[in-house]
């Protein structure tokens, strides 16, 4: 269905989206996608929210009430047959990544899908090689990548303005999970939740490594159960329940809460990549620290919109380099479509908002933006890669550039792109 036009203004298409699963995170893809058109008005799709599937008893018939969708239903099969639907967003418990990932790409539909996508590198790497059969577009939930400070980081360190990168360190941590009393859910399970903290926090700190610094040639990695024993839920389940009842059956947490990690990466840097999902006293305490021969600069999710840069001056280089707080402003990755001038505070939620309208730009003209399958893959195999060497111990190694080579000049020839398109725009 073709969109009116006004004067002077294209033509937009409508594009048939789904959401499968809708906790949290099925809620903010949704959001994501009802934002679009106040945020990115130029985008050639304007989303249209045609169903949702939630095996939970009424969940989706109160995502169709809440949000407007067309359909509700409790079989996500039913989206997928959906001939109205071109997009999907997978937003379901890990274990399911690659079942629904599967039959979405089978279906020639487009697939938005939260990270890790799947247990184990095999399971991201499948959803990748069958959407890339099936020519389909993607787009992976790494969604720290898309804030304005980093990408103003990585526009510094591609620059060369830090120097050579010599070290970094990348943080994540969580009080999520610290409770006692917090329920035995899937998340705890290996068969359905995976490496634990591994690929619910780890992945995205190594696609922030990755982004930044490029592919890791090799890692070492330890990992921890801190909480070895929680109380099983009774019935369903959303979010981070708690169990208070004293005699409920208690149950064996199965995968990690905590990993620490060295990182080799191919330019021949070094890193330290940390995360806990059990970190009393800390709330989402997501960040970088990134160092140069030249420089320095770090991030933290906290403070969204800022960095901390070193650089030298006149009257100091190389040591006792002052340090300065730096606000993201209109002229980093896309700060200007949601504030008109530096220091104007961003949130989570505006992070997805990039993230669907670099998923839908890639729908419209075929061309990748922002993280991919492949990015998942990368993520995935360092994952496995971390499990092997706290198994096995010693140093195990992860990706050359050669394997990382095409994929990224795609990347970059995307992200060029859209930094041209939003030069453009503010221009007119």
């Amino acid at each position: 269905m073709e969109a009116e036009a006004g004067a002077g203004r294209p033509r937009r298409r409508s594009v048939g989206v789904a959401v499968v699963g809708f906790g949290w995170m099925g809620r903010v893809h949704t959001r994501a996608y009802a934002r679009l058109p106040h945020h990115f008005p130029a985008l050639p799709l304007r989303p249209e929210l045609v169903a949702v599937a939630d095996e939970v008893p009424g969940r989706a018939e109160e995502a169709a009430e809440q949000f407007g969708f067309a359909t509700a239903s409790r079989d996500w099969r039913e989206l997928v047959a959906d001939p109205r639907v071109e997009a999907v967003s997978v937003t379901a418990p890990n274990f399911l990544h690659r079942e629904i990932g599967l039959a979405v790409a089978a279906a020639g539909k487009h697939l938005w899908i939260e990270k890790p996508v799947g247990l184990t590198a095999d399971d991201a790497r499948a959803v990748a090689d069958a959407a890339r059969t099936a020519g389909v577009r993607s787009a992976v939930g790494f969604n720290y990548r898309n804030a304005p400070a980093v990408e103003a980081a990585h526009r510094m360190i591609a620059a060369g303005e830090l120097g050579a990168v010599t070290h970094a360190r990348v943080r994540l941590f969580s009080d999520y999970a610290a409770h006692p009393n917090a329920a035995l859910t899937w998340r705890y399970e290996r068969e359905r939740g995976g490496s634990g903290v591994l690929g619910d926090l780890a992945s995205h700190g190594i696609d922030l490594a990755r982004h930044l610094l490029g592919p890791i040639a090799a890692l070492t990695a330890d990992t921890a159960v801190f909480l070895p024993e929680r109380a099983r839920p009774t019935g369903a389940t959303a979010g981070h329940v708690r169990v208070v009842d004293g005699a409920a059956v208690m149950g064996r947490v199965e995968n990690e809460d905590y990993v620490s990690c060295l990182l080799r990466f191919a330019s021949g840097a070094r890193g330290v990549l940390e995360a806990s999902r059990v970190a009393v006293g800390e709330q989402n305490a997501y960040g970088f620290e990134i160092h140069g021969t030249k420089g320095a600069v770090s991030w933290d999710f906290r403070r969204l919109n800022e960095l901390r840069v070193s650089r030298a001056t006149p009257e100091a280089a190389y040591q006792d380099q002052p340090v300065a707080t730096v606000h993201a402003g209109p002229g980093d990755g896309d700060f200007a479509a949601f504030q008109p001038g530096a220091a104007n505070a961003m949130g989570y939620d505006d992070l997805k908002v990039i993230e669907a309208h670099r998923f839908l730009l890639s729908v419209a003209d075929g061309v990748p933006r922002g993280a991919t399958l492949d990015d998942a893959v990368r993520a995935a195999t360092a994952l496995d890669a971390m499990t092997r060497s706290a198994a096995e111990g010693g140093w195990v190694p992860v990706e050359t550039e050669r394997e990382t080579g095409d994929a990224r000049n795609i990347q970059e020839t995307g992200d060029a792109r859209d930094t041209r398109d939003a030069r453009d725009a503010r221009a007119t």
